[in-house]
């Protein structure tokens, strides 16, 4: 699927399931709590924060999924509201980047791997 395509989905959803958009400031903060449950899974999973319970860990894998399909889903809504097309927004901004860091992660010598 591209974003183009998911852009599209997200939309289709909304109008039928969804009925309509919350508005951009009620996304925003979707976003943010959506995006603060993506923190606290990966704290937890790669970090050094513990689980507060054994089937927390077990199911965390498939929820840091649905959480970061979260954080994606209200990314575009917000993008379909503001008219952005996100497949030009990315590549637009790969270039950007392309640009300014075409040797500064190269001579990083801190990523440097180890030989």
């Amino acid at each position: 699927m591209t974003l183009k395509q998911a852009q599209q989905l997200v939309d289709e959803w909304i109008q039928t399931i969804g009925q309509r958009y919350f508005n951009e400031l009620t996304n925003t903060a979707i976003l943010t709590e959506e995006v603060g449950e993506v923190a606290r899974l990966m704290a937890r999973l790669y970090g050094e924060q513990s689980f507060k319970k054994k089937e927390d860990a077990q199911t965390a894998p498939t929820q840091l999924a649905d959480e970061m399909a979260d954080v994606l889903f209200v990314l575009i809504c917000l993008a379909n509201q503001t008219g952005i097309d996100l497949e030009k927004a990315l590549k637009k901004n790969l270039e950007k980047k392309t640009r300014r860091d075409a040797r500064r992660h190269a001579e990083n010598p801190k990523l440097k791997k180890n030989k």
